[in-house]
């Protein structure tokens, strides 16, 4: 570990909607940092404003706050390094670009986007490297009056980086060990575009540097880039300062095959995304984790076991939890599969170990979004508590708990009528007059023990009237224990629901 502050950074491009594997590392980063009192920085990499997508860095900001997960420094916070936007820092990419041209590590290249493309087409497996760029326009092959003349006259060109022939290139990476690259097998990279933008390949080095980052964790898919990178480091002189790199394994379709995508959720049924996204481009809603109706803390949990563990059988793990027990030695190198099923299952252990109080308020919006009118909080609470080991998702509660709000409007009669029976009717009678005994308390024991004992007197096995009496109070076969749900709605309304199901079933 080095002396220096840890300095974490996730630099997302504002395109779209965020991915989970973009919140994994966004976790990962902040674990990190949290664990090592560092900094995490949130940085936009926006210098691609052909792919720019308005609303989508505020989309960002709201995921990072609906997971916990907030950054010490961002456009929004602010900080030492400000800004943290990358188009707000285009002046001062060139410099770097020209210094790296004048030490013969990047050139000029004229080309025309119309001439690379005629040489795409015309030179299988083009690639502007070493094996053609001699044959090509730019500042190696043209003369420095030439190319002195094409600046002046405001020729469009970009700045490149000259790859070296026949080197090798390495580095060791916290997950993977010792990587190495033959140079010959990437391509010159643009460091500078012909708006005067740069790459990410230049601004990412660029900034990391001067934002003294001390540790970059980003997905597998930029290893190929590590080269050009390295490279950079190395020739502006900072390989010293250089981070430590971490490259993180893909989240993989449920079959394991291949990365898993936006596409692969819409196939299969399941969000990608934090959070529900608005192309205002396209008009494409594409679904999100959190509308759904995952908990915060079941999507952190579900995401940091996608490639890591901490050496036991436990799954379950708080925010505070892993940033005591995370190491990303322990982050496997292979890619992780991911499954719904199991990430529904994450869900339901989180809303059964949540407090009623931190769900009260968004059941209360689940429950008056379906007309349900919930008058008395500590009530609510009550109803949470009694059925929230029932649920999955958070729009399970409006199934689970509108019965206790609202009496049945409709009952499952084909699970009552073939077996009813007039003793049966006789037995709730009975059972409202015992009802309307003080004596019976508020305990749903006593109140069981009660029930069987009228249905042992009356001659009526009592297994044949529980199913009955569950669909009197709450309409269906579903709900939490019913002698817990008639102690919770009330002698008096447990009576009059009992009274207006036997009409029914007498029909």
């Amino acid at each position: 570990m080095s002396s220096r502050k840890v300095r974490v950074r996730f630099a997302p491009s504002p395109t779209g909607g965020l991915h989970l594997g973009g919140v994994r590392t966004v976790l990962f980063n902040y674990l990190f940092a949290r664990q090592h009192g560092g900094d995490f920085v949130l940085r936009i990499e926006d210098t691609d404003q052909s792919r720019y997508v308005p609303g989508a860095e505020e989309y960002i900001t709201e995921c990072l706050q609906w997971c916990g997960l907030n950054p010490d420094e961002s456009p929004g916070v602010g900080g030492p390094y400000a800004p943290y936007r990358q188009s707000e820092r285009k002046a001062l990419y060139r410099e770097y670009a020209e210094r790296l041209v004048m030490q013969g590590h990047a050139y000029y290249a004229f080309d025309t986007p119309e001439e690379l493309e005629r040489n795409r087409r015309e030179i299988p497996n083009f690639q502007y490297g070493h094996a053609y760029r001699d044959t090509l326009r730019n500042s190696l092959t043209l003369t420095q009056t030439q190319v002195d003349q094409l600046l002046k006259d405001g020729v469009p060109h970009v700045i490149r980086i000259k790859m070296p022939v026949d080197e090798t290139v390495h580095f060791e990476d916290m997950i993977r060990g010792h990587v190495s690259f033959d140079t010959n097998q990437s391509d010159d990279k643009v460091l500078l575009k012909a708006d005067g933008m740069p790459t990410y390949h230049l601004a990412v080095v660029v900034d990391d540097y001067l934002m003294k980052i001390t540790h970059a964790f980003r997905g597998e898919e930029w290893l190929p880039s590590a080269p050009v990178h390295l490279l950079l480091w190395e020739y502006l002189g900072w390989k010293a300062d250089m981070p430590q790199w971490a490259h993180l394994p893909l989240i993989l379709k449920p079959d394991g095959h291949g990365k898993l995508s936006k596409r692969d959720g819409v196939r299969l049924g399941f969000p990608v995304y934090a959070m529900n996204w608005f192309d205002p481009n396209t008009g494409e809603l594409t679904p999100g984790f959190r509308e759904l109706g995952f908990l915060p803390e079941a999507f952190l949990n579900l995401l940091v076991m996608l490639g890591w563990n901490d050496g036991t059988d436990t799954e379950i793990f708080s925010l505070e939890e892993l940033i005591r027990k995370f190491s990303i030695e322990r982050v496997n190198k292979a890619g992780a599969r991911f499954d719904f099923e199991k990430a529904r299952w994450f869900n339901a252990e989180w809303i059964k170990r949540s407090e009623a109080r931190s769900l009260r308020s968004e059941v209360r919006r689940i429950l008056e979004d379906k007309g349900v009118i919930v008058a008395d909080d500590e009530y609510l609470l009550k109803v949470i508590g009694l059925v929230k080991e029932r649920c999955v998702l958070l729009p399970d509660f409006y199934q689970q708990s509108a019965y206790f709000f609202d009496a049945p409007k409709e009952y499952d009669l084909p699970s009552v009528k073939p077996k009813w029976t007039e003793a049966k009717a006789e037995f709730f009678r009975a059972f409202i007059a015992m009802l309307g005994n003080e004596e019976v308390s508020d305990d749903a024991h006593e109140l069981e023990i009660r029930f069987k004992a009228l249905a042992d007197e009356r001659g009526i096995k009592p297994g044949e009237l529980m199913l009955p009496f569950r669909i009197m109070l709450v309409g269906g076969k579903f709900g939490p224990h019913v002698f817990d749900v008639a102690v919770l709605l009330g002698k008096q309304e447990t009576v009059r629901r009992i009274e207006t199901a036997l009409a029914a079933f007498a029909d």
